[in-house]
Protein backbone atom coordinates (compact mmCIF):
# COMPACT_ATOMS: atom_id res chain seq x y z
CA UNK A 1 0.00 0.00 0.00
CA UNK A 2 2.81 2.88 0.94
CA UNK A 3 4.58 1.86 -1.68
CA UNK A 4 1.98 1.70 -4.88
CA UNK A 5 2.54 4.76 -6.70
CA UNK A 6 -0.59 7.46 -7.34
CA UNK A 7 -0.57 5.75 -11.40
CA UNK A 8 -1.89 2.99 -10.01
CA UNK A 9 -4.36 3.89 -8.11
CA UNK A 10 -6.05 6.01 -11.36
CA UNK A 11 -6.95 2.14 -12.43
CA UNK A 12 -9.56 -0.12 -10.96
CA UNK A 13 -8.83 -2.70 -8.64
CA UNK A 14 -8.65 -5.70 -11.20
CA UNK A 15 -5.93 -3.85 -13.57
CA UNK A 16 -4.12 -2.63 -9.82
CA UNK A 17 -3.81 -6.36 -9.03
CA UNK A 18 -2.93 -7.15 -12.79
CA UNK A 19 -0.06 -4.76 -12.62
CA UNK A 20 1.13 -5.53 -9.28
CA UNK A 21 1.06 -9.28 -10.12
CA UNK A 22 2.87 -8.71 -13.31
CA UNK A 23 6.04 -6.80 -11.89
CA UNK A 24 6.36 -9.42 -8.77
CA UNK A 25 6.36 -12.56 -10.88
CA UNK A 26 8.48 -10.88 -13.61
CA UNK A 27 10.57 -9.83 -10.65
CA UNK A 28 11.03 -13.37 -8.72
CA UNK A 29 10.83 -15.12 -12.27
CA UNK A 30 14.03 -13.66 -13.18
CA UNK A 31 15.51 -14.44 -9.70
CA UNK A 32 14.84 -18.20 -10.41
CA UNK A 33 15.72 -17.49 -14.37
CA UNK A 34 19.14 -16.95 -12.67
CA UNK A 35 19.69 -19.12 -9.72
CA UNK A 36 18.49 -22.17 -11.66
CA UNK A 37 18.63 -21.05 -15.21
CA UNK A 38 15.08 -23.03 -15.62
CA UNK A 39 12.94 -20.85 -18.03
CA UNK A 40 9.74 -23.26 -16.84
CA UNK A 41 10.67 -22.77 -13.28
CA UNK A 42 10.63 -18.60 -13.96
CA UNK A 43 6.94 -19.52 -15.75
CA UNK A 44 5.81 -21.53 -13.09
CA UNK A 45 6.77 -19.22 -10.50
CA UNK A 46 5.40 -15.84 -12.59
CA UNK A 47 2.49 -17.81 -13.30
CA UNK A 48 2.00 -18.46 -10.24
CA UNK A 49 3.22 -16.03 -7.69
CA UNK A 50 1.92 -13.07 -9.88
CA UNK A 51 -1.55 -13.66 -9.59
CA UNK A 52 -1.40 -14.72 -5.90
CA UNK A 53 0.65 -11.11 -4.98
CA UNK A 54 -1.75 -9.48 -7.53
CA UNK A 55 -4.54 -10.28 -5.68
CA UNK A 56 -3.22 -9.62 -2.35
CA UNK A 57 -2.46 -6.27 -3.41
CA UNK A 58 -5.68 -5.56 -5.07
CA UNK A 59 -7.45 -6.39 -1.45
CA UNK A 60 -4.81 -4.91 0.87
CA UNK A 61 -5.30 -1.52 -1.12
CA UNK A 62 -9.23 -1.94 -1.24
CA UNK A 63 -9.15 -3.09 2.41
CA UNK A 64 -6.69 0.14 3.69
CA UNK A 65 -8.46 2.79 2.10
CA UNK A 66 -12.15 1.48 1.46
CA UNK A 67 -13.69 5.35 0.48
CA UNK A 68 -10.92 5.15 -2.71
CA UNK A 69 -14.32 2.71 -4.26
CA UNK A 70 -16.66 5.39 -4.60
CA UNK A 71 -13.87 7.97 -6.35
CA UNK A 72 -13.32 8.73 -9.63
CA UNK A 73 -10.00 7.15 -10.81
CA UNK A 74 -9.06 10.63 -11.56
CA UNK A 75 -9.37 11.88 -8.35
CA UNK A 76 -7.92 9.12 -6.85
CA UNK A 77 -4.96 9.23 -8.53
CA UNK A 78 -5.03 13.39 -7.73
CA UNK A 79 -5.51 12.21 -4.19
CA UNK A 80 -2.77 9.82 -3.55
CA UNK A 81 -0.08 12.23 -5.92
CA UNK A 82 -0.64 15.08 -3.81
CA UNK A 83 -0.18 13.75 -0.69
CA UNK A 84 2.83 11.53 -1.55
CA UNK A 85 4.42 14.65 -2.34
CA UNK A 86 3.14 16.57 0.74
CA UNK A 87 1.61 19.21 -1.11
CA UNK A 88 -2.05 20.79 -1.24
CA UNK A 89 -4.74 19.72 -2.85
CA UNK A 90 -6.23 22.00 -5.19
CA UNK A 91 -9.65 21.05 -5.65
CA UNK A 92 -11.35 21.47 -2.22
CA UNK A 93 -14.01 18.50 -2.62
CA UNK A 94 -10.82 16.02 -2.35
CA UNK A 95 -9.73 17.14 0.55
CA UNK A 96 -11.54 15.11 3.01
CA UNK A 97 -10.28 12.13 0.88
CA UNK A 98 -6.59 13.46 1.82
CA UNK A 99 -7.40 13.09 5.36
CA UNK A 100 -8.81 9.68 4.55
CA UNK A 101 -5.90 8.56 2.66
CA UNK A 102 -3.33 10.25 5.22
CA UNK A 103 -5.52 7.53 7.24
CA UNK A 104 -4.85 4.54 5.23
CA UNK A 105 -1.00 5.20 4.90
CA UNK A 106 -0.77 5.28 8.59
CA UNK A 107 -2.71 2.40 9.19
CA UNK A 108 -0.86 0.73 6.41
CA UNK A 109 2.69 1.79 8.27
CA UNK A 110 1.65 0.85 11.66
CA UNK A 111 0.77 -3.11 9.85
CA UNK A 112 4.14 -3.01 8.00
CA UNK A 113 5.76 -2.24 11.43
CA UNK A 114 4.17 -4.59 13.65
CA UNK A 115 5.40 -7.48 10.74
CA UNK A 116 9.42 -5.56 10.34
CA UNK A 117 10.94 -8.42 12.84
CA UNK A 118 11.07 -10.87 10.26
CA UNK A 119 13.21 -8.94 7.37
CA UNK A 120 16.87 -8.91 9.77
CA UNK A 121 15.82 -12.67 10.27
CA UNK A 122 15.28 -13.32 7.26
CA UNK A 123 18.58 -11.16 6.19
CA UNK A 124 20.35 -13.57 8.27
CA UNK A 125 19.34 -16.60 7.06
CA UNK A 126 20.32 -14.89 3.73
CA UNK A 127 23.73 -14.11 4.47
CA UNK A 128 23.67 -17.41 5.61
CA UNK A 129 22.83 -19.30 2.94
CA UNK A 130 24.68 -16.74 0.32
CA UNK A 131 27.64 -17.69 2.53
CA UNK A 132 27.08 -21.44 2.09
CA UNK A 133 25.73 -21.03 -1.88
CA UNK A 134 29.55 -19.44 -2.34
CA UNK A 135 31.29 -22.34 -1.11
CA UNK A 136 28.95 -25.48 -2.59
CA UNK A 137 26.97 -24.28 -4.66
CA UNK A 138 27.14 -23.08 -9.09
CA UNK A 139 27.57 -19.64 -9.96
CA UNK A 140 23.83 -18.94 -10.75
CA UNK A 141 22.71 -19.74 -7.35
CA UNK A 142 25.72 -17.91 -5.72
CA UNK A 143 24.77 -15.10 -7.65
CA UNK A 144 20.79 -15.19 -7.03
CA UNK A 145 21.89 -15.63 -2.96
CA UNK A 146 23.84 -12.34 -2.83
CA UNK A 147 21.39 -10.41 -5.05
CA UNK A 148 19.03 -11.67 -2.73
CA UNK A 149 21.64 -10.17 0.89
CA UNK A 150 21.68 -6.82 -0.79
CA UNK A 151 18.01 -6.09 -1.96
CA UNK A 152 17.35 -7.35 1.89
CA UNK A 153 20.33 -5.20 3.18
CA UNK A 154 18.64 -1.93 1.09
CA UNK A 155 15.66 -2.41 2.15
CA UNK A 156 16.58 -2.46 6.26
CA UNK A 157 18.67 0.91 5.65
CA UNK A 158 16.32 2.46 2.97
CA UNK A 159 12.59 1.57 3.83
CA UNK A 160 12.40 3.08 7.08
CA UNK A 161 13.89 6.54 6.29
CA UNK A 162 11.52 6.31 2.84
CA UNK A 163 8.77 5.52 4.81
CA UNK A 164 9.33 8.33 7.72
CA UNK A 165 9.68 10.84 4.39
CA UNK A 166 6.22 9.57 2.80
CA UNK A 167 4.63 9.73 6.54
CA UNK A 168 5.92 13.58 7.07
CA UNK A 169 4.96 14.58 3.57
CA UNK A 170 1.44 12.94 4.29
CA UNK A 171 1.10 14.54 6.85
CA UNK A 172 1.88 18.28 5.69
CA UNK A 173 -0.80 17.34 3.10
CA UNK A 174 -3.52 16.09 5.73
CA UNK A 175 -2.83 19.81 7.57
CA UNK A 176 -3.50 21.49 4.56
CA UNK A 177 -6.56 19.63 3.62
CA UNK A 178 -8.03 20.63 7.07
CA UNK A 179 -7.35 23.83 6.72
CA UNK A 180 -9.38 23.63 3.27
CA UNK A 181 -12.41 22.03 5.18
CA UNK A 182 -11.93 24.22 8.82
CA UNK A 183 -12.37 27.03 5.95
CA UNK A 184 -15.25 25.51 3.61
Amino acid sequence: MILVPGWMWQRGAVSRGVSAGLAAGAFFGAFVLVEATSWVGAAVVFVVLGPFYGVRVARRMDRIWPEAKRMDPVDRATVVRATRRGEAIEDPRLAPAVVAYVGALRRAAEEDRLRRWVVPLVTAFAVALAVYDTVMSTPGETVASWLVVVLLLADLMWWPRSRARLLARADRAETSARRVTDVG
